[in-house]
């Protein structure tokens, strides 16, 4: 027992350990206050060692980083600088300050998992960037001042509890050998930690909770930093070029388009499956921030939170079986502007060399058409505002909008209905030029705080997600009856579609029912209502659109205009996360992974998935259609000069 108490008092006299044992112990709880938030079901019982051992070796890694500088100072600062009259108040200083910010870290990470159900990513890191919106979204969604308060409350109230323990630090420098160890292991435990530091260590299980659950945040953060774009070629499961696109013409997908010429736009004459009467003149898109299908009442949904788009969704095309390819708006942005299914890492709109791609805007508007981008925040944000400019399009943000005509603003924008108002403005001076026009419309009301005007709906403001559905539901109504009484309406076709779902969060990495997200076409002078029942992509939209409009084109995508997917059309879709690709039939989902990983699950018909053996056919189209659609933007393929 003697041994044991010298043994102990040793441990605690070595520097830093204090901070050390903070740090793991915050670490732990960290974990496993995130396991309680996700639900004890979540994570079976017998993934529990895994997850916890595997998170307590990922902690002790990123803790020989945070030990190197202190190890450092302690080897190297000379004596006199130690036991001066100051040092029994900076120890317990510096321990509060440490203590202020692990907590702070700490909070930041169960706020970050209760929006992504992930550890910190580069989602993280963007938020890094967009310090505006995300700190004001921050202060708008949470009570900042009492979380700061009760941070810096708690991490004084551990320094007082270790007060004596703090004052008990050795005084003196360390002498001779020790101070070389010291300076040795400030040296050494970065450099291990660097060579033995592998993220796939998260990887331990089929279950994406337990996985995400075992990291550690800042060793997370810190892999988005170097992986934000992954490439592909080195990262994921290749097949030869020509063999590629051998697979892909099988499925109909051109390698190479004809690129029309510039001019008036011709009529569709070659026989299709539309059943508009005849081509519109004009299109809106709308993409809605969020919008899960399972927010539908014409899908299923009771609680009566779009009954606007619902009576739209009787006298239109309603798509029932639409995916989204990824988790965030950049994402939607992309496959509804681009068609090309998504790249690891960053989406292409944050990406350089993205301006003059073969867009809808850079090929509509050598065709007479002005195409527009709308949108009620500041679109330097996720780089919106130079990706839509960059091709062709005419952008329209919350600068532009008169500060008089603003009726609700937050954070992340003007409330949609006032957005809604801005663009009627702008469609009514183009139509009065007698131009055509295609405006894309980005919503943003339902984004937490789900602040949005009183009076408008039936839940009160803030009305968490509910409340930012309905809101957003009512502004795309009203939206649709000023349109009514313009003389532009009976020739325009409106395309209202999400950006992505709510919550991407699951058992598995690619939860299916995660991307399912609604879509609709109202034109009541043109479009025969019906539903569309089959299984179709997010990267659809624009050769759709094209192809309604008579533009041609829509042999250049990756994605297939819905009027041509006929009864042989390999049905798919794809959906990803920022590292896993996912290839998605009937009922199979095909997920590429770094490491050139490839895995194949069976879907069912509420789209729960369960591992199965890797289909080799299956398998080569997934690569095909990633593998070149990475390659095309990489070697400039994609711009509209090259196609």
């Amino acid at each position: 027992m003697a041994k044991y108490s010298v043994w102990a008092r040793g441990i605690r006299h070595l520097p830093f350990f204090h901070h050390a044992a903070l740090f793991l112990v915050l670490s732990s709880l960290t974990r496993l206050g995130l396991l309680f938030m996700s639900g004890l079901s979540s994570v079976p019982v017998g993934l529990w060692p895994g997850l916890f051992g595997r998170g307590l070796l990922l902690d002790l890694l990123v803790l020989a980083w945070l030990l190197a500088p202190s190890l450092a100072w302690a080897a190297l600062v000379p004596a006199p600088w130690r036991g001066t009259r100051l040092s029994p108040w900076l120890r317990p200083l510096f321990f509060w300050l440490n203590a202020s910010v692990l907590l702070f870290l700490a909070l930041s990470e169960f706020t970050f998992w209760l929006e992504f159900s992930t550890r910190l990513n580069f989602i993280a890191v963007d938020y890094l960037i967009y310090t505006q919106e995300v700190i004001g979204n921050v202060r708008e969604s949470y009570p900042v001042g009492w979380l700061l308060a009760g941070v810096a409350g708690l991490a004084l109230a551990l320094t007082w509890t270790l007060r004596g323990s703090l004052a008990a630090a050795p005084e003196t420098a360390p002498r001779g050998r020790l101070r070389l160890a010291w300076l040795a292991a400030a040296l050494l435990l970065p450099a291990a930690s660097w060579k033995l530091a592998d993220l796939d260590v998260m990887e331990f299980s089929g279950n994406a909770y337990a996985n995400e659950l075992s990291g550690n945040g800042l060793m997370t953060f810190g892999a988005a930093l170097r992986r934000n774009e992954l490439d592909y070629e080195r990262f994921y499961a290749n097949l030869p070029e020509a063999q590629a696109k051998a697979v892909l013409a099988k499925l109909g997908v051109q390698a190479q388009a004809q690129q029309a010429a510039p001019g008036v736009l011709a009529r569709q004459t070659e026989p299709r499956l539309s059943p508009m009467a005849h081509a519109p003149r004009h299109v809106v898109l709308i993409t809605v921030e969020s919008l899960s299908a399972q927010f539908m009442g014409s899908l299923g949904d009771k609680r009566q939170l779009t009954p606007r788009m619902d009576e739209l969704a009787k006298d239109g095309l309603l798509f029932t079986r639409l995916y989204a390819t990824g988790t965030r708006t950049v994402r939607g942005l992309e496959a509804t502007s681009l068609g090309t299914p998504p790249v690891p890492g960053q989406s292409i709109v944050r990406r350089p060399d993205n301006e003059h791609l073969a867009t809808l805007g850079e090929i509509l508007k050598p065709q007479g058409v002005q195409p527009f981008f709308f949108y009620g925040g500041y679109g330097y944000f996720d780089n919106m505002n130079a990706y839509f400019a960059g091709n062709s399009y005419r952008v329209v943000d919350r600068t532009d909008i008169p500060k008089s005509t603003i009726g609700f603003e937050n954070v992340w924008g003007v409330g949609d209905e006032f957005l809604f108002d801005h663009v009627i403005t702008h469609l009514d001076q183009q139509h009065a030029q007698g131009s055509r026009f295609f405006a894309h419309v980005m919503t943003t009301s339902n984004h937490r705080p789900y602040t949005y005007p009183a009076g408008r709906i039936d839940i009160a403001s803030p009305g968490g997600r509910e409340g930012g559905v309905k809101y957003t539901d009512f502004s795309i109504g009203h939206f649709i009856d000023q349109a009514k009484t313009k003389p532009w309406f009976r020739d325009t076709l409106f395309v209202i579609v999400a950006d992505h779902c709510a919550s991407a969060a699951g058992k598995t990495k690619l939860p299916v029912p995660g991307y399912h997200i609604p879509m609709l076409m109202y034109a009541p002078a043109l479009l025969k209502p019906g539903r569309y029942d089959q299984l179709v992509s997010q990267i659809d939209v624009p050769p759709t659109i094209l192809d309604v409009l008579g533009a041609g084109h829509e042999e250049g995508f990756f994605g297939t205009s819905v009027f041509k997917q006929g009864p042989n059309f390999k049905r798919r879709a794809f959906i990803s996360n920022y590292q896993e690709l996912g290839y998605l039939t009937e009922d199979r989902l095909v997920v590429l992974g770094p490491k050139r990983r490839v895995e194949t699950f069976a879907v069912d018909a509420q789209g729960q998935s369960s591992p199965v053996e890797v289909d080799a056919v299956l398998r080569d189209e997934a690569v095909a259609y990633y593998q070149s659609a990475a390659r095309a933007f990489k070697t400039g393929a994609l711009k509209a000069g090259r196609l």
